[in-house]
């Protein structure tokens, strides 16, 4: 290569002059959460939507949709609707309860989320064995009772009453903001029993649940919100 500087005669042609830059449009990485509760997990993952679209739009991006189905009829939706929108989502999380649905369709839906899963869209079974309010206990203490999931609702209500903001129902909408400052001792917690239940199905891992994995990996945006 010359180190000689260009001739005067060839600073006017085209190959010489200095292309402008040319800015490089950074896309959001777009995540879809389909829920089986219509209320109380729309309202809790709905409101870290609003935190998260606000406060990092170029960065990521949540849509939140109740859909009221369950199991492997939820995978099928969540799978229509990441189809049919004209977004490319990066993670589409499936997320249901265990309940008291055949094992075979609780157990299912991980392997659907495997087999659909692409390089562009990774699809995850998030649930909760028996519940969602599983996870929300985790904020409080760690537990490891298989207890029926109607037995949650009393230990919350103590939970919160201790906290001074009344009684749990399903329908709460400020769940989040009352669990956002035990979220990490919820994942930790969380962690645990799924080191406990290695190996088992998700109809067999009682009491476990897999929420932590969606909430880990949204907290560092919420980490830097002010709550």
């Amino acid at each position: 290569m010359s180190l000689k500087p260009p001739k005067k005669s060839d600073l006017d042609k085209s190959w010489m002059k200095k292309k402008p830059d040319r800015a490089i449009k950074i896309h959001p990485e777009h995540h879809l959460i389909v829920t089986e509760g219509t209320a109380t997990e729309p309202a809790y993952f709905g409101a870290i939507k609003e935190i998260i679209n606000k406060q990092y739009p170029q960065k990521i991006q949540l849509e939140v949709s109740g859909e009221g189905d369950n199991t492997v009829s939820l995978f099928e939706k969540a799978k229509a609707l990441a189809r049919d929108n004209s977004n490319i989502y990066r993670h589409v999380w499936v997320v249901y309860d265990t309940d008291d649905f055949p094992a075979s369709c609780i157990d299912r839906v991980p392997g659907l989320c495997i087999e659909n899963s692409t390089e562009e869209t990774e699809f995850h079974a998030v649930w909760s064995n028996q519940c969602i309010e599983l996870w929300f206990l985790l904020h409080f203490s760690f537990m490891q009772s298989d207890i029926h999931r109607m037995e949650y609702w009393p230990k919350l209500t103590g939970c919160l009453k201790q906290l001074s903001v009344g009684k749990y129902e399903k329908n709460r909408k400020d769940m989040y903001q009352i669990l956002y400052p035990f979220m990490k001792s919820a994942i930790r917690n969380a962690k645990t029993l799924n080191s406990i239940n290695e190996g088992k199905a998700p109809s067999a891992a009682a009491p476990g649940t897999k929420v932590y994995e969606l909430v880990e990996k949204l907290e560092p945006y919420l980490s830097e919100e002010k709550q």
